[in-house]
């Protein structure tokens, strides 16, 4: 007589850890479940965990016995599974909802960075314009310019396509570049939500909300990097030191948390004068001299959680700063609030009102800014573009 399986051995088809496998093939064997908890000195509680989580595993790559079995397709994970049962119990009928896999999403990623090291053409050492002796520092913030959106004027006033996204960026911060004050330092930050879209999908990452995509991804990412070098480039012309910030937004988590930081790290690798961020979290600082400059997209904490946590997560640059400064975007407009050690200000967005923000009526004035920091003295000079100064220029 065959003993009977205590659990499905399929299970271990569906990548399991190694404790996984040590407790099926010793329950099968044992015949119990709390048997095999006692050989292997665990409790039948942590036992019973161990095993509900590969089954959970397992039930996400399609496999689960007595549900369903039919798989999902490549890529995928399965998500919520509504299943039909006539009088006798048989599974009659089942709708499954299946997700992109994110495990598989970031390895693509990771091929992508690593393929970027061995093809990516690096940009080669250039002189500086000698402005050594000088305490200032630029900083330049793009933020929510949605490149590959879509915007109708009849609907949100102006026009926003991939097209007119790039001119309008570049010709912003080519103004703001060339006017600024002569500095030695230059903090280029692209604050998140530069890309419209993260996927093939016109969809918002986190909760899938409908987008108004003007482009293919392909096309979109390819307009970023152009503008994003575009604005390094003029950078490194005026300033000795560039150092660049690739922050996270909602809408491009994975595009600019991700893989524009590793890539641009990459690119500029061999240019001793570009430094690229490389903090992990979607919170970024900078320290110049006696200035500590916070960044954040605005995504995970509102402008009022910032200065505590930069105080906290960062608290040994705290105590050497006295003129501390937090920006953040997201909201599309701006708003600036001086805090207990700290002023925060948010970034408004040079992109046109898609319909999302014409329906709902949110409207807000389109500019970015360029502040001037003093080593010792903090915020000592301010300029700000709009589009409208660009088209009558």
């Amino acid at each position: 007589m065959t003993k009977q399986n205590i659990i499905d051995p399929k299970l271990l088809e569906f990548d399991p850890t190694p404790r996984q496998v040590e407790y099926v093939e010793a329950a099968n064997r044992l015949g119990s479940m709390r048997a095999a908890a006692r050989e292997l000195g665990v409790a039948k509680s942590s036992f019973q965990e161990t095993i509900s989580r590969l089954k959970v595993a397992a039930g996400a790559l399609g496999y689960a016995p007595g549900h369903f079995e039919c798989g999902v397709a490549p890529g995928f994970r399965m998500g919520k599974v509504t299943v039909q049962r006539g009088r006798q119990g048989e599974v009659e009928r089942t709708w499954e909802r299946q997700s992109p896999d994110q495990q598989a999403w970031l390895e693509a990623i990771r091929a992508t960075i690593d393929e970027a090291r061995i093809s990516l053409p690096r940009v080669k050492p250039t002189k500086g314009p000698g402005h050594a002796a000088s305490k200032l520092c630029n900083l330049f913030v793009l933020t929510d310019a949605h490149v590959g959106a879509l915007a109708w004027h009849r609907e949100g006033g102006a026009d926003w396509d991939l097209s007119i996204a790039e001119q309008t960026i570049t010709g912003a911060f080519r103004h703001m570049i060339a006017t600024a004050p002569k500095a030695r330092r230059a903090v280029v930050t692209f604050l998140g939500d530069v890309v419209h879209q993260d996927s093939n999908k016109s969809i918002t990452p986190a909760h899938g909300h409908l987008l108004d995509a003007d482009s293919r991804p392909r096309k979109i990412i390819s307009a970023v990097v152009r503008i994003m070098r575009t604005i390094i480039r003029m950078a490194l012309e005026t300033h000795d030191e560039v150092h660049v910030v690739c922050g996270e937004g909602n809408h491009d988590e994975y595009t600019s948390g991700n893989v524009l930081p590793e890539v641009f790290g990459i690119l500029y690798e061999n240019e001793p004068r570009v430094s690229v961020n490389d903090a992990a979290l979607p919170y970024y600082v900078v320290q110049h001299g006696k200035v500590m400059l916070g960044f954040h997209h605005g995504h995970k904490k509102a402008p009022p959680q910032l200065p505590l946590y930069f105080a906290t997560a960062h608290a040994a640059m705290w105590g050497e700063t006295t003129k501390r400064y937090a920006h953040c975007g997201h909201r599309h407009h701006v708003e600036e609030k001086e805090h207990s050690g700290m002023k925060v200000i948010q970034h408004s967005t040079l992109a046109a009102r898609d319909a999302h923000a014409s329906r709902g009526g949110w409207f807000s004035e389109r500019q970015a800014i360029a502040i001037t920091y003093h080593e010792e003295h903090g915020e000592v000079a301010r300029l700000t573009v709009t589009p409208e100064m660009l088209l009558s220029a």
